[in-house]
């Protein structure tokens, strides 16, 4: 059960990473740093976050607090990436980080004790905590570059109104058990 964990955790990270990705990708270097409104965080802004967040939480990750010394949460929110390639690198940096950390992990290491903030958590309540806190950010991203593009918007996974076309080639196919994922990290354009 444990190794299926962290297969399907890694697998579930890789996803929200390539629709993250997949939707800077669709945006120019503008788009990145729009703010819909007043005090509203641009994608960038949600990089930046992301990334002193991943740094933070990830780096030894099983012997360090969560929270670093050295992590300026608040520094996170303001506009400190300067352009695409800067965000691409925040990006990258975070995530590779993440993915490097939870392969690292054996079975074994579910059952430690991390901290966050002083607070403790099981390794299986620690991944999953940041695995909703990041996919939560990676909606943003999609809600705000959906926003920006507005038709020229390419969808991410069913396209509006096409539900049943999409389910009736999902079920001309032969019943198989792979990860609900896969189709998109392997496949980045399954449509």
């Amino acid at each position: 059960m444990e190794t299926i964990f962290l297969t399907s955790s890694i697998k579930q990270f890789k996803y929200y990473r390539h629709l993250g990705r997949a939707t800077i990708d669709q945006l120019s270097d503008e788009d990145l740093f729009k703010e819909l409104t007043v005090d509203s965080n641009s994608i960038a802004i949600i990089v930046n976050h992301l990334h002193g967040n991943m740094v933070s939480r990830w780096t030894d990750f099983l012997t360090t607090d969560g929270e670093k010394e050295y992590r300026n949460r608040d520094a996170e929110f303001e506009n400190m990436l300067q352009n695409r390639q800067a965000v691409l690198q925040a990006w990258d940096k975070g995530w590779d980080l993440l993915i490097e950390t939870l392969e690292s992990l054996q079975p074994r290491d579910l059952h430690r004790t991390i901290y966050i903030r002083n607070q403790g958590h099981s390794v299986v309540e620690a991944i999953q905590r940041q695995l909703c806190h990041y996919s939560y950010h990676v909606g943003q991203i999609v809600y705000i570059g959906k926003v920006i593009k507005g038709k020229e918007w390419v969808s991410l996974s069913i396209p509006k109104n096409q539900s049943k076309q999409y389910n009736e080639e999902k079920f001309n196919q032969k019943k198989s058990n792979v990860h609900f994922t896969d189709e998109y990290i392997n496949n980045p354009d399954p449509q």
